[in-house]
Formats: structure tokens, C-alpha cells, sequence
């Protein structure tokens, strides 16, 4: 099962770059999302994911590490996809009022000569 999701966040981060590599911007912007999903991924199997273990402490236990899910991964991916997505909305003004304004969508703002 870990060489399946080393493979898929290994795609996905190849994807990502190669998009961060395409002349338009919202091929950019698609790229660099595709590239944070692939960290939150690696992120999140890094803090030994668990199944049937509680985040938290039952009340009346004494704590047990070896029995608790790791909280801390899960608050960093949580906390990198509220950014995230604030982050792609300010790019994606951004994009839309370049666009109006130069009327291309290229990232250096050049249209290819045919």
C-alpha cells in the first residue's frame, strides 16, 4: 500500500510541475494547486495514519502514545488547505484582472508568433 501512494503523490506532484511549466497562467495556477495537494498528501502519510485509533485521549485514561493518532499532521493539511484555498482565490483575481487588462492569458503576456 505505501508503494501505491508514494506512486500517486509522486504523479501528482510530476503533474503539478509540469503544469507550473505550460506558458498560460491558469495552466500555472492548476499546477501549483496540483503540487500543495501532493505536499498535503505526503504530509498527511508522514503522521502514521491509523485505522480505529482515536485522535484524542478517552477521558479517564492515562495516555498511551503508541494507541493515539499523531493530531499534529492532521492540523498542518487542514491548516494548508484553508491557505491554500484563500491563496487560489487571490490568484485567480489576480489572473482575471491581468486578462482584462492585457487581454492574454500568457504568463509572460506575449501571444506566440505563429
Amino acid at each position: 500500500m505505501e508503494i501505491v501512494l508514494s506512486l500517486a503523490i509522486g504523479i501528482v506532484f510530476g503533474s503539478g510541475i509540469w503544469l507550473v511549466l505550460r506558458p498560460r497562467s491558469f495552466q500555472v495556477l492548476t499546477g501549483l494547486m496540483l503540487m500543495s495537494y501532493a505536499v498535503n498528501l505526503f504530509i498527511f502519510a508522514m503522521g502514521r495514519l491509523e485505522v480505529d485509533r482515536p485522535p484524542l485521549t478517552p477521558a479517564g485514561t492515562t495516555p498511551d502514545p503508541a494507541l493515539l493518532a499523531d493530531p499534529v499532521p492532521q492540523a498542518l493539511v487542514l491548516t494548508a488547505i484553508v491557505i491554500g484555498f484563500a491563496t487560489t482565490a487571490l490568484y485567480l483575481v489576480v489572473m482575471i484582472g491581468v486578462r482584462g487588462l492585457t487581454g492574454t492569458d500568457h504568463v509572460d503576456g506575449e501571444e506566440p508568433d505563429a
